[in-house]
């Protein structure tokens, strides 16, 4: 396909399969293995068509800590390619174009509502849109509402059972263009790297369908809790759970301030943990939390807090006093709070794995937490071979570190006066509160 640019007169080829991204589709969804150059070709067609009008264009991922995250880097290099730098400033955090085009760069996850004029864009391109949570998905679709606008979904599939997978290639909403693109329809795939797929297709099939093909996979490779998550699927343990409201909600915790804070609420019904609710955030200090499980009108029981609840400079940025902990500032928010022991992480995950087939997971409200746990995995293996003891740190380690606080507070049930209620004082409630 040949595209042209009708005012800056720049003619730039593509791929057949991605003509789409020049025609009026509200949902424009590119699915594929390695070597489609989805992500290079989307570049350029936001680029071409910056210039040949005035948008708004937002570039998202579902983390993003720096610009370094972002397509920034690639946009600015597509920008020199294509001969457009007449057409657009590249700017530290952002990219502008002469005609009034704007292009801006963020992260979705916990964020979606800081990002400015979010609802006046006019394109949206979400990349390596596989790890984009419901929550993320729930929020940021209603907001784009302008008249014309665009979302734009690229991603490398990973599991089947991934909110985007789900929501764009196996339902489709209305007005999507769904399109697979792989190595194989890119024509201008590099020769050095045939010879390495031919062999990969060759020795390992299943390996060369996910990473060339796109196809998707049942399990994460290396997945730690992938048996687990697994088995409570095959027992319809995965679906709908309500809450019982004669028995207690206790939650357990993995605390984060610049990374995520993670919290699961479970209840113990007929000899099942029931885990009825999910709820994360970022860059929140613990008053945050707990007005957030207040809000949520459960009668509560334990708070559960891993091993460092305790430390008060490690977690400074979240309570906002350096000699005060997050236990005990829940304490003085009248919260019963239990610390979990610490353990080596391989037997917080032991704990973990023992305790799954007692727990029933609300599919919907802990879809997020789900699919942490369903990519958490080990990290690479040592230098000598040994057997991987240390999992990913990432996004997923968060909800799975928070699973295992559970496991650790079922296996360590507390004692009444280890748990009792401390009022708060008037002015403690008032610092909180207020």
């Amino acid at each position: 396909m040949l595209a042209t640019n009708l005012f800056t007169t720049v003619r730039a080829e593509f791929p057949k399969k991605l003509q789409f991204l020049f025609e009026p589709h509200r949902f424009k969804v590119a699915k594929g293995g390695r070597g489609g150059a989805k992500s290079w070709n989307f570049a350029r067609a936001l680029l071409l068509q910056g210039a040949e009008r005035p948008l708004r264009i937002l570039c998202a991922r579902e983390t993003q800590k720096s610009i370094k995250d972002s397509v920034h880097q690639l946009l600015e290099d597509q920008i020199q390619r294509l001969g457009l730098k007449d057409k657009y400033d590249v700017q530290m955090a952002t990219i502008l174009g002469k005609n009034g085009t704007e292009i801006i760069f963020a992260g979705l996850k916990h964020n979606i509502d800081n990002i400015k004029s979010v609802e006046g864009c006019d394109i949206v391109w979400v990349e390596e849109a596989q790890t984009v949570s419901r929550e993320s998905w729930d929020k940021l679709l209603p907001t784009i509402r302008k008249e014309g606008s665009e979302i734009w979904i690229s991603y490398n599939p990973e599991l089947d059972t991934d909110e985007t997978h789900k929501r764009f290639a196996l339902k489709p909403p209305p007005g999507a263009c769904v399109v697979t693109i792989n190595y194989t329809d890119n024509p201008w795939f590099p020769d050095v790297l045939k010879p390495e797929v031919e062999h990969l297709k060759a020795t390992d099939p299943k390996a060369y369908e996910h990473i060339w093909m796109g196809a998707t996979r049942s399990a994460i490779e290396g997945g730690i809790f992938s048996n687990e998550m697994e088995a409570a699927l095959k027992e319809k343990r995965l679906t709908t759970v309500p809450y019982d409201r004669t028995k207690p909600v206790d939650t357990f915790w993995d605390l984060g301030y610049g990374d995520t804070m993670a919290i699961w609420f479970a209840q113990c019904v007929g000899g099942y943990y029931n885990v009825i609710d999910y709820l994360e955030d970022a860059g929140k200090p613990i008053h945050h939390y707990v007005i957030q499980l207040q809000q949520r009108g459960y009668v509560y029981g334990v708070d559960w807090l891993p091993h460092d609840g305790v430390d008060a400079m490690l977690h400074h940025n979240l309570t906002g006093d350096k000699t005060k902990s997050p236990e005990m500032l829940m304490r003085a928010a009248g919260r019963k709070v239990r610390i979990a022991p610490k353990m080596l992480v391989t037997s917080r995950i032991n704990a973990a794995r023992t305790v799954f087939p007692q727990c029933r997971f609300d599919e919907e409200k802990c879809a997020d937490g789900i699919l942490g746990l369903r990519h958490y995995q080990w990290g690479e293996p040592a230098s000598s071979g040994q057997e991987r003891t240390k999992p990913l740190h990432d996004w997923a380690s968060h909800p799975s570190d928070a699973f295992c606080t559970l496991a650790l507070g079922i296996k360590n049930p507390p004692r009444e006066e280890q748990v009792r209620r401390i009022p708060p004082s008037p002015q403690t409630a008032h610092a909180w509160m207020g």
